[in-house]
């Protein structure tokens, strides 16, 4: 059988790129990748019969949106090209905000060294770092999913039902719903200028000679000036004025004291856009600033249980969901569950907080967005279902009966499969193994062990990021609904980088409807 390339088939069709790794995604193609990995191959007899055949008219159109922020690989996600599992236990969540929202080569710049640095103390690696498949030749990497299946369990989908999906990449830095897109995987290097740590990364070496490619500061060590906008070395993210954050804090107490933390969340947005003179700045330095003060008021105006430990939004956040202090492993983890979740594409949540973007909506007002949706059982919501499920796990004994009765019931088993990931979601994989070192005995470890174990032995789907979210909030003592809180916090980042993009481009993003109702008379 002779097969030809993505550009070669896409050229044959007559069509773009994205169009042809749609017709992927919706199973009108296949495809297979090189021997090296790098390009996706197709039928030439299957591409020529599509096109006497001609276009298929089977779905209605689909969206495609132009983006830089995100890149979904095979189990994993790519921050502005770098893997963010890479990040994930080693790396600030402020920093890969940073990147997310700039892509500044004053934050970090690729630099070739043949010696790996020493890892900062404390920190440890999540995993080995993926290079991105197909980087650089302008094509999407992994193939894309099929998009008309399963269910959804959170930004993720079970295989329980129906349900929403979540966008995938596309080529040349396209985003789209249900596919996929390419980008250079690197590495994080020394502490970055604005002071924070980092390290080396293995994901520079695939495909360039086996020298690892290192991510340094732009002008570190040469006394470089800080450019507009940047916060300087070391200083910690706050809300200004306080007496705006008061106010914050007193809208919260009518609201019931078992109310979950992400509901106290959209009423702490609020009262903030409210009183934000600067949030109809839209150009990139001022979004960014508007960021980083209001994930930092998110985090400050939730009841504080305990002290913070230190001025990072981990250390403060862990102190507004924890009434005990963490130790250091267990920050370790939260830190990384803030820079995992920080954002995944096309998420349902993030596709609304594009449109809200694209309507000129303020910072604000785009979070606000994203938090109404991220609540839904199918997205965000999901860690809080994964919270109630280990629950009822009392020890391992329990785990089999309470699959079971989810199973007779027809429900969906919350913090399980992905309508990306099919093969395991490398994000939950990268957090359960910290959480793991974290508290290598504690008894809830066994018992999400014995859930695991149970979904294998039915062939149920692989855990997602959700489930191991759950597992760090039990392990650590978290009030009810933490996860949620950490998902919000996290994904902040994410939109407001996606609503950069959105701004810029200055466009209303227009969906069209294919009217099923009633013959128009």
């Amino acid at each position: 059988m002779e097969w030809i390339d993505a550009a070669t088939a896409a050229r044959r069709l007559g069509i773009k790129p994205a169009t042809l790794y749609a017709y992927v995604s919706r199973g009108v193609l296949r495809r297979r990748h090189s021997e090296d990995g790098r390009r996706s191959l197709f039928s030439a007899e299957e591409i020529e019969h599509l096109a006497r055949r001609g276009r298929p008219r089977s779905q209605p159109p689909e969206l495609v949106i132009e983006s830089a922020v995100t890149a979904l690989g095979v189990d994993r996600p790519y921050y502005r090209g770098i893997d963010a599992l890479t990040l994930a236990g080693t790396t600030p969540f402020e920093t890969v905000a940073e990147w997310l929202w700039t892509g500044d080569p004053a934050i970090w710049r690729p630099a070739h060294t043949g010696v790996r640095s020493a890892e900062p103390r404390g920190r440890r690696r999540a995993g080995p770092a993926e290079p991105l498949p197909e980087a650089g030749n302008g094509e999407p990497g992994p193939a894309p999913r099929d998009e008309h299946g399963t269910t959804h369990s959170g930004e993720h989908g079970t295989e329980h039902g129906a349900g929403p999906h979540e966008g995938r990449r596309a080529t040349s830095g396209a985003t789209r719903l249900g596919e996929g897109g390419g980008a250079d995987a690197a590495g994080l290097g020394e502490p970055d200028a604005v002071g924070h740590r980092g390290r080396d990364s293995a994901a520079g070496m695939a495909g360039r000679g086996g020298e690892p490619q290192r991510l340094e500061p732009e002008g570190a060590g040469r006394g470089k000036p800080e450019g507009a906008g940047r916060r300087r070395a070391g200083e910690a993210w706050r809300y200004e004025p306080e007496e705006t954050l008061r106010a914050a804090v007193t809208a919260q107490r009518g609201l019931p004291d078992d109310l979950l933390p992400l509901d106290r969340l959209q009423v702490i947005t609020t009262v903030l856009g409210a009183s934000d003179t600067l949030r109809y700045q839209l150009d990139p330095v001022s979004v960014a600033a508007t960021g980083r003060r209001l994930i930092a008021g998110m985090v400050d105006a939730l009841p504080p249980l305990s002290d913070p430990q230190g001025d990072s939004i981990a250390e403060r956040l862990w102190s507004r969901l924890c009434p005990r202090p963490a130790t250091p492993a267990l920050l370790t983890a939260m830190e990384a569950a803030l820079v995992l979740l920080a954002d995944h594409e096309l998420a349902a949540s993030t596709l609304a907080a594009r449109v809200a973007a694209s309507a000129k909506a303020d910072p604000y007002a785009v979070v606000l967005t994203g938090l109404g949706v991220l609540g839904g059982p199918l997205h965000g919501g999901a860690s809080y279902g994964a919270e109630r499920l280990l629950a009822e796990v009392a020890g391992p004994r329990d785990a089999a009966r309470v699959i079971a009765e989810r199973v007779r019931r027809g429900e969906r088993i919350p913090g399980f499969g992905h309508s990306v990931y099919k093969n395991g979601d490398g994000r939950g994989a990268a957090l359960l193994d910290l959480v793991k070192r974290a508290a290598p005995d504690h008894p809830r470890i066994a018992a999400a062990e014995a859930v695991l174990a149970e979904m294998r032995r039915r062939r149920l789907p692989d855990r997602n990021i959700d489930f191991n979210l759950a597992l760090l909030s039990a392990i650590s003592g978290m009030v009810p609904g933490a996860g949620e809180a950490v998902f919000a916090v996290a994904r902040a980042a994410g939109w407001l980088a996606h609503a950069m993009e959105e701004y810029e481009r200055g466009s209303l993003l227009r969906l069209r409807a294919s009217y099923t109702g009633p013959p128009i008379t």
